[in-house]
């Protein structure tokens, strides 16, 4: 049972929401009886619900959700899970925050998060414990240039006002900042002056049609600086395009990455096949050590930044292609001929039964599988082990989130 506003230990009452076979989510209704760990946090924050517990227990109890997940869903007795890998910094580690622009009860306008449980209140938000202090200035001076612009809030039931969203991405290792309002579609404002009063390196205006609360789409244009933003990872440096995906931990990204290498075990001979390669970043990485690495990205827009970063950093040895990774395995492999290893990192949904044949088609000799949600690496797991012959060799999970119950990991797969 996942219970959002409680913490392992808390006795409360609360409601089901999605029920499964072997698990639920829940929404706290009332804490009747807080866990013995439980600590004051240090600032209030949606986005960090786990800072009432110290960081030990959360590393604790994140090593135990991947045990029990492969144990309970997957089925497997005595699992092999490493120990947890720790995460560099606690707090301020966050690459990309996106905030969103609302009112208080007072009619002024704010700029943070949704409050919990609640599309229609947004709260403020002055210091942000997962964003840098620069973050925090970018933010803190956008907002006070639209509240003395007497700008407008977005409102979502309406469908009025003008401001929507604020995303706001730095390179941790670059020091560059990339700043980009989200408003609504047809509107005009002064926005260079708002460019000009944000201390970021570079400033683009999205505007976005629909309902929906999302920064991805819409038609966006540069005001100042470069359309994209340049960070480094593993002494590799990449350029990231608005709405393309990076881990949003820098620092644990490459421990991250470097898990997977590591698993790989490359000996610069090996083909390997990287499905959802997003922007290239692993595929990159493990092709300074492999003969040739073949990239499948749905995204097209991410297919384009994954060919141009090989470029960027002379790597000449890989090869990426755009396509849903469902349909286009078989005409991948009858180009690419069968792999050695294959690296895996889906999203949060985990793949399909289908996916999950189409790999083991495949027939590499190790899999690695980048996970950032336990309970669909389970049943992943457990299908390759029983219908492709794989043995489940070892999982380690990374902290990439702390203040979160969220638990990333990378699991080696080897033919039995």
């Amino acid at each position: 049972m996942f219970v959002r506003g409680a913490v392992p230990g808390d006795r409360v009452r609360a409601r089901i929401g999605k029920s499964k076979r072997s698990w639920a989510e829940a929404d706290l209704v009332e804490l009747t009886e807080p866990g013995p760990d439980r600590i004051e946090p240090e600032v209030p924050h949606p986005g960090a619900p786990w800072q009432v517990l110290p960081y030990e227990r959360q590393l604790e109890e994140k090593h135990a959700q991947v045990r029990d997940a492969l144990e309970r869903i997957g089925g497997f007795e005595g699992p092999p899970v490493e120990p947890i890998v720790p995460a560099v910094e606690q707090a301020r580690y966050r690459n990309k925050l996106e905030y969103s622009f609302g009112e208080d009860e007072t009619g002024e306008l704010v700029l943070g998060f949704h409050r919990p449980g609640r599309f229609d209140l947004i709260d403020d938000v002055s210091v942000d414990i997962l964003a840098s202090e620069r973050v925090d200035e970018v933010r803190e001076a956008a907002k006070a240039w639209c509240r003395e612009e007497g700008l407008t809030a977005w409102d979502r039931e309406s469908q009025t006002g003008l401001l929507r969203n604020l995303v706001v991405r730095e390179g941790r290792r670059t020091g560059q900042v990339q700043a980009r309002v989200v408003t609504s579609p047809g509107s005009e404002f002064r926005v260079n002056e708002l460019a000009a009063a944000t201390p970021a390196d570079s400033f683009l205006w999205t505007r976005a049609e629909g309902v929906a609360e999302t920064t991805r789409g819409g038609d966006t244009r540069v005001v100042k600086g470069q359309a994209y933003l340049e960070e480094e990872l593993s002494g590799l440096r990449f350029r990231i395009s608005p709405d393309a995906f990076f881990q949003t931990n820098t620092e644990m990204a490459e421990v991250l990455y470097g898990a997977a290498a590591e698993f790989a075990s490359l000996t610069g001979r090996e083909k390997v096949l990287d499905l959802f390669c997003g922007i290239g970043t692993i595929a990159t990485v493990l092709a300074l050590d492999s003969a040739e690495v073949w990239g499948v990205e749905l995204i097209e827009d991410a297919v384009a930044d994954a060919i141009q970063n090989a470029k960027l950093n002379g790597v000449d040895n890989t090869r990426f292609f755009a396509g849903d990774v469902r349909l286009v395995m078989r005409e991948l492999l009858e180009q690419s001929g069968s792999p050695d290893v294959v690296v895996v990192d889906p999203p949060r949904a985990g793949l399909s039964q289908k996916v999950v044949r189409r790999i083991i088609e495949a027939d590499a000799q190790r899999i690695v599988y980048v996970s950032c949600n336990p309970t669909t690496l389970a049943p992943n797991a457990r299908q390759l082990v029983d219908d492709g012959g794989y043995a489940l060799k070892t999982v380690r999970p990374v902290d990439m989130f702390p203040q979160t119950p969220h638990i990333e990991c990378v699991a080696l797969f080897e033919k039995a």
